[in-house]
């Protein structure tokens, strides 16, 4: 799903660090970010089905699925542009401050760029909570993009540089889990605030989301920036002193020295996006790019924004509907979990086929039972069929969130060079911001249009996916990053093409220049 992936050490150095207090506060720094994104992708789904919602903001919604039952397609309910900007405006607010938010967080530093998420978020869930007309709720909802866009460019390479090399690789899935538990968090508000009487429910639903931004804002104020922010900003003194601080030890030299002669070359590099359009990078571009598009068209951000009405569709009532996203986004959590133990032990390439075969089955599956037992203005969907319909889609859930959900984030951050990483990172935001809006904005329309093939369309992207992943991603576990030209590329069947001509040419040129 959308969400921030965290940029790794380019070292594999285990430099002396204790878990210090402030590297405790950062992880609360990662749970905050993480619960404030799931949040804000749950919520949308579950307002969305709330009757009193929906006559308020879209009132032809409104009477397709409550004043005119039946007369309409149950595929065709929902489709209405104006609800699918309601949820697709963030996406696209978060896409367009991305490139913002690269440029403050290299200039301003880590902490305040979270800082201004923080103060985004905070002025979205005022503007929503608050709402009096669709101008207002999409006013809103555009704030909330811009604090994910800051978010998810800041967060992650706050967390990757604070924290101690020996638990950088749990935090990176870290941040994937919390935003489950967001959408697990939303999920559960909404299936509370629905049995409220006096239809003011969906306000507390949209407030809720303060709590988390709340704390992402006072942690970012708490907090100090990163060695590498201040250093890299000619704040060298300060920054040693902060490394000192947050590894519990004054012996700090070879990590500060490292971190030093890294900002060096980092600035040393002028152009990094033009470097990126180099030959050498195309595996690792065309890898990340494909990664998050695949990871929006298996279909799970159509199932995690819409759920509730998802599950409405294919008749279940409004309060079953609520508990059945409910229970997928516990699965999604507990799956979540799965990925952060058996990732470095089973390998990426593992994961990634074998869910492939199940995320395929399970959606072809639900594809045919909805086209003999769901259609246009009627449904056969027995108690029995419908259990049946969620365990599919929480096997689907749950093999996506031990998959392409974490590991297309993860893969991504660990395979590009030093001197690209800051581009290639952003260029992946970029992408997964761009699909899931497209995703976001198209999905009740092609749900109304294709009804069960829906399923069947997504089940056709995953067949792609494990292909692509079968014959051009190669496995990456316990691969130190400097070592991955000689170890991966250069052993690559089809990627060895593209890196070794280039890279032998700059060595042979290095050398001469000596």
């Amino acid at each position: 799903m959308a969400g921030g992936g965290f940029i790794t050490s380019a070292s594999s150095n285990n430099f002396e660090a204790k878990i210090t207090p402030i590297v405790i506060i950062s992880c609360i720094m990662a749970a905050t970010g993480g619960l404030m994104f799931g949040y804000d992708v749950g919520v949308s789904g579950g307002v969305t089905a709330m009757p009193p919602f929906l006559k308020k903001f879209f009132p032809a919604v409104y009477r397709k699925t409550v004043l005119e039952k039946g007369l309409d397609s149950n595929y065709c309910k929902y489709n209405n542009q104006g609800l699918q900007l309601f949820t697709s405006s963030l996406y696209l607010a978060g896409l367009t401050a991305t490139f913002f938010a690269s440029y403050t967080t290299r200039v301003l530093g880590r902490r305040l760029t979270m800082l201004i998420a923080g103060f985004f978020f905070i002025g979205g869930v005022i503007f929503n909570a608050a709402a009096q007309n669709l101008a207002m709720l999409i006013v809103g909802r555009i704030l909330l993009g811009f604090g994910v866009g800051f978010a998810n460019q800041a967060v992650p390479v706050f967390l990757s540089e604070i924290a101690p090399s020996r638990i950088r690789g749990a935090l990176n899935i870290l941040f994937s889990l919390n935003v489950t538990i967001g959408i697990l968090f939303a999920n559960l508000v909404n299936y509370g605030t629905s049995k409220i009487k006096g239809g003011w429910g969906w306000r507390l639903s949209l407030g809720l989301a303060g709590i988390p931004a709340l704390l992402l804002t006072i942690g970012a104020i708490l907090v100090v920036d990163t060695p590498n922010s201040l250093i890299e900003r000619g704040r060298t003194e300060e920054g040693k002193a902060v490394l000192k601080k947050i590894r519990g030890t004054d012996n700090v030299e070879p990590e500060f020295l490292e971190l030093v002669e890294a900002s060096r070359i980092a600035q040393e590099v002028k152009h990094p996006f033009r470097n990126l359009r180099k030959r050498k990078n195309r595996p690792q571009l065309v890898i990340s790019v494909a990664l998050q598009i695949f990871q929006q068209f298996t279909g799970i951000n159509a199932i995690m924004f819409y759920a509730p009405v998802l599950f409405n569709t294919l008749g279940f009532k409004n309060d079953a509907s609520l508990y059945s996203a409910v229970i997928t986004g516990a699965v999604n959590v507990l799956s979540t979990i799965v990925s952060i133990y058996s990732v470095d032990k089973v390998g990426r390439r593992v994961l990634l086929l074998e869910a492939g075969v199940q995320m395929f089955l399970s959606q072809v599956v639900i594809a045919i039972i909805l086209g003999f037992k769901v259609a246009d203005h009627s449904d056969n969907l027995s108690k029995g069929y419908a259990i049946f319909v969620v365990i599919l889609v929480c096997t689907f859930v749950s093999a996506f969130a031990w998959s392409i959900g974490p590991l297309g984030w993860l893969i991504s951050s660990e395979i590009f060079p030093l001197e690209t990483r800051s581009a290639g990172q952003s260029v992946t935001v970029c992408v997964n911001l761009l699909f899931t809006f497209v995703i976001a904005q198209a999905f009740l329309s092609m749900l109304c249009h294709f009804k069960f093939g829906i399923f069947l369309f997504f089940s056709g992207w995953v067949f792609i996916m494990s292909i692509f992943v079968f014959f051009l991603v190669p496995e990456t576990k316990n691969i130190p990053i400097e070592e991955m030209i000689e170890r991966v590329w250069k052993q690559h069947w089809f990627w060895r093409r593209f890196v070794e001509d280039e890279y032998d040419n700059e060595k042979v040129n290095a050398d001469y220049q000596l």
